[in-house]
């Protein structure tokens, strides 16, 4: 800790050190300024930013595929695999196409997409509810 100095004075200080005076914080009056090794200083900030990336979560998009005739296995393993994806932090979108004629039942649909919301009640909560895009319907599930 040096104090209020000059630029001349604290780039002289800086020059028999055989150091840097790097600015740290330039917005204030007057701006703080440090003497140091400007290398040392950069390699430092790059550690502190990629620790920070590492700690970071990236929340991913997982996608079940359902059909409107599905069989009751096949819904539990869906169910399970929804559940795997929640406890893993991840958001889960359940989608249920429709092939050929079977959209004139989109009640039969709906209703599968009605079980998996109620069964995945316990474990999930729906961020964004039953929407229909084109031949599919589709509901966005998350953690709790």
């Amino acid at each position: 800790m040096v104090g209020i100095t000059t630029l001349q004075e604290g780039l002289e200080l800086a020059k028999t050190r055989m150091l840097d005076l790097v600015e740290i914080s330039g917005n204030v009056v007057p701006p703080v300024c440090k003497v140091l090794n400007f290398g040392k200083y950069k390699y430092e900030i790059t550690k502190k930013a990629q620790e920070a990336k590492k700690k970071q979560k990236v929340v991913e998009v997982k996608e079940i595929k359902l059909r409107p005739n599905i069989a009751i296995g096949d819904f539990n393993v869906k169910l399970n695999n929804a559940k795997r994806f929640v406890s893993d932090g991840n958001k889960v979108k359940v989608s249920l196409f429709f092939k050929g004629r079977e959209i004139a039942h989109e009640d039969v649909g709906l209703g599968v997409i009605e079980k998996f919301k109620a069964e995945s009640a316990a474990f999930s909560k729906v961020e964004v509810d039953v929407k229909k895009e084109g031949k599919q319907l589709s509901v966005i599930i998350v953690p709790k």
